[in-house]
């Protein structure tokens, strides 16, 4: 039997069982309106996302892994366009590309031109601080980490507040060696 290759984002999500799109943005915006009515303050509903999106992406790691058939990335190059090319298409069926690298190599943008979190949205002014699709920095950053890439990840532009597109940073923080819990030889 030939070895299974990597399958592109779009093989994984035709062949994925989905949740309706309307009852997942419609869940979604029902968690941040009650997040906004329980903190209160705009800057704590910012963060209590970005952990929700922190806890789901080191599960849903296990589940990219399993079903994308991804080789190791060589480096945080390669990493950053999996994330961007496979990643979102197959949980959320959109497209990303990756730009704006700095020289080291460390530092790059992800772009998405559609979101599907943000259909039926309009931020009103008392809201203007939120970053409402902060879930999916929590996501990519808490993946990355179960991948040994500890990454600062944050909005740039986003379209609720008026830009042309959705539009993420991310920077390599660190390279964290692996551990094993113990040692085979001994």
């Amino acid at each position: 039997m030939a070895p299974v290759g990597p399958r592109s984002g779009e093989a994984i999500f035709a062949s994925v069982e989905r949740v309706n799109a309307e009852l997942f943005t419609l869940t979604y915006g029902a968690i941040v309106r009650q997040l906004l009515t329980d903190l209160e303050e705009v800057e704590e509903v910012n963060k209590q996302l970005d952990q929700m999106g922190y806890n789901i992406g080191i599960r849903l790691i296990d589940e990219f892994l399993a079903k994308s058939n991804v080789s190791r990335c060589v480096d945080f190059k390669e990493t950053a366009e999996v994330i961007a090319k496979v990643g979102f298409k197959m949980f959320l069926g959109v497209t990303a590309s990756v730009t704006n690298w700095d020289a080291e190599g460390t530092c790059c943008n992800i772009v998405l031109e559609d979101n599907p979190l943000v259909d039926f949205v309009e931020l009103p002014d008392t809201c203007q601080g939120l970053y409402y699709c902060n879930i999916l920095s929590g996501v990519i950053r808490g993946a990355l980490e179960m991948v040994s890439m500890k990454t600062e990840v944050t909005w740039v532009r986003d379209m609720l507040r008026g830009d042309d597109v959705f539009e993420l940073q991310v920077k390599l923080l660190k390279q964290v060696p692996e551990e094993y819990p113990y040692k085979d030889d001994e």
